[in-house]
């Protein structure tokens, strides 16, 4: 009981059968009350606490817990920011980690902050929020038939006609994975289970009577289809792809608005979510290319139910275990060698590379500019020479 009459309880959960789901089934089976906040693996702690109550939407309430957030009794989440900006526990760690910072400040900057801020639909980030019960019950629970159980909740409760709030105001430490290994099992996740969510619940969202068809249109098109989906796809096919290509079928011309104006808007947004990375751009857009690959296999495996679908792997944050290992007697890292090796990229490298080499010697477009800088990233990924090493101990 906090000072406030508050009765707070702090429940570890140590299943992790059939997700996270089972986790915070568990939590709500134990917890007796209307709200619920919820935090996992990658969050380190909320740096504020907020309050629910049935004031209008936006109005301020007093005491420690600061803010009210329902609109009509409707709204049943509230998520706030992972903090990732200069206050990000390891965002410096790595020229990876910053990738990834750019990313989530994009995500949550442009996408989260537009979501919430124009009422409509956006995904619970799985972490950082709080969760009204009766929302929860009303949508059927947490279920393990994806292993994004918390972006299947936040559609089932939208569906229901509950609403989400973001606070972008509150923030929240954060870890990001600093291995790739760890980043590529994460992003496998991120990619597969939402084009795996898609599969399952198409017909559920369009045969569902209590929302607005245009709310079923932008789940469906903007959410799934564009960003969950297209985005992967046609950032690894026709950048990776179809561009080479041109260069070794010159019958074939791509507009070079039409290979410009999209990765010029995105980043343009990407700097506007992390200013200090400003300088990174070039780089971020190279790596996101290479792991576009990655996302893509994924999404074909979620939408195709193959063999990976419900792989869980929890993200490996290191923590202070690198530090440690640091302050010990130095020692050589011994890495397996094939290990590293992620022969997909190396091959899609090789492959840029040799249309980089026929640009030069037959092109007119100077695409080997691009080719060059984009084989040598595939490269640095593929052989593993990216993100953070830890010494055998």
């Amino acid at each position: 009981m906090d000072r406030q009459g508050w009765l707070l309880a702090h429940i570890i959960y140590g299943n992790l059968k059939g997700f996270s789901a089972a986790g915070a089934a568990f939590q709500l089976f134990a917890a007796k009350a209307a709200r619920v906040s919820r935090t996992k693996d990658m969050v380190l702690g909320p740096c504020n606490t907020w309050t629910l109550d049935k004031s209008k939407r936006g109005s301020e309430s007093k005491g420690m817990f600061g803010r009210s957030w329902i609109s009509q009794g409707l709204s049943m989440l509230v998520t706030w920011k992972w903090l990732s900006l200069l206050f990000a526990v390891n965002a410096d760690e790595c020229l990876m980690t910053r990738m990834q910072e750019m990313s989530l400040d994009y995500h949550f900057t442009v996408e989260q902050e537009v979501g919430s801020s124009t009422y409509a639909f956006f995904g619970f980030n799985g972490t950082a929020g709080v969760w009204r019960i009766a929302a929860l019950n009303e949508a059927g629970g947490w279920k393990d038939r994806t292993t994004v159980e918390d972006m299947d909740l936040a559609v089932r409760a939208s569906l229901k006609g509950w609403e989400f709030l973001y606070l972008s105001s509150v923030k929240v430490k954060n870890e990001l994975p600093s291995t790739l290994k760890a980043y590529r099992y994460q992003q496998h996740r991120w990619s597969c289970g939402p084009a795996n969510l898609f599969r399952k619940m198409f017909l559920e969202i369009i045969t569902n009577k209590k929302v607005t068809s245009w709310k079923k249109v932008h789940v469906i098109y903007s959410f799934f289809l564009v960003r969950k989906i297209v985005a992967h796809l046609v950032t690894f096919i026709f950048y990776c792809v179809v561009l080479p290509a041109t260069v070794l079928v010159p019958e074939v011309e791509v507009p070079k608005w039409g290979a410009v104006y999209i990765p010029s808007i995105i980043t343009i947004l990407n700097a506007v979510g992390t200013p200090r990375s400003l300088h990174l751009l070039v780089f971020w857009i190279l790596f996101e290319n290479v792991m576009s690959l990655h996302r893509t296999k994924a999404t074909f495996i979620g939408l195709l139910e193959a063999g990976r679908v419900n792989e869980w792997i929890v993200t490996e944050k290191l923590g202070d275990a690198l530090k440690s290992k640091a302050n010990k007697a130095a020692k050589k890292p011994r890495f397996r060698f094939g290990e590293r090796l992620h022969l997909l990229e190396l091959g899609t490298g090789a492959y840029l590379f040799f249309c980089g080499c026929y640009d030069v010697v037959f092109g007119k477009n100077h695409y080997f500019i691009y080719l060059y800088a984009q084989a040598i990233a595939f490269f640095i990924v593929g052989l593993g020479c990216v993100g953070t090493f830890v010494p055998r101990s």
